[in-house]
């Protein structure tokens, strides 16, 4: 009843993934357009929510900010599960809440990167045979249990279990990692950017 309670603290639509990314042995994200929610700063996070439109309230965004940040527990469980992100060069260069919002948000990824469980990966936006063309997704592995992927687009989510559907997924991830920059790569072109005029 207690983790019923505490998924109602996320919007309907994520809920679902919300559970299974609770309990997930590994976890998998390419990112297009924002920072990935288990990577972004407070105020990154305080951002997003508040640039959506239609506007939401003050404490509606408030809420919606502490249940994001109550995700990033994930990194504290142990075992450690396996986590890694693939995030356009693009979202990582364009700054939402201002210059000073990225920066913190980019040094947040870099230190997130010296975690042995954690791998991050830049996909250069020159990159011409793309294999995310069919834009954002996560994949996740529950305990004991099979993938699953999740996507969500304009406040709707679904997670998706069909076998074959997951299996594309995964084949997908596999070559958008073999497309961007290694995590060593990656590492280098975020404290580039950090050095450079954001």
């Amino acid at each position: 009843m207690k983790r019923a309670v505490a998924l109602t603290r996320y919007p309907a639509f994520f809920r679902d993934a919300a559970r299974i990314e609770e309990e997930a042995v590994e976890f998998h994200a390419y990112a297009v357009l924002a920072v990935p929610g288990l990577l972004q700063t407070e105020e990154y996070a305080r951002t997003m929510f508040t640039v959506w439109r239609p506007r939401r309230r003050e404490d509606e965004i408030e809420q919606m900010v502490a249940a994001r940040m109550a995700r990033h527990k994930i990194y504290e469980r142990k075992p450690a599960p396996t986590l890694s992100f693939v995030i356009e060069e693009s979202v990582l260069e364009r700054p939402f809440g201002g210059v000073d919002v990225l920066r913190g948000q980019l040094e947040h990824i870099r230190l997130v990167a010296e975690n042995p469980h954690v791998e991050i990966q830049v996909m250069p936006t020159r990159v011409v045979d793309h294999a995310g063309a069919d834009g954002p997704f996560t994949m996740m592995t529950p305990e004991g249990g099979e993938p699953v992927a999740y996507v969500e687009s304009q406040a709707n989510g679904r997670v998706i279990t069909k076998r074959e559907s997951v299996r594309g997924f995964a084949v997908r991830y596999g070559i958008l990692r073999a497309q961007a920059l290694s995590p060593v790569e990656s590492v280098r072109h975020i404290e580039k950017l950090l050095q450079g005029d954001l």
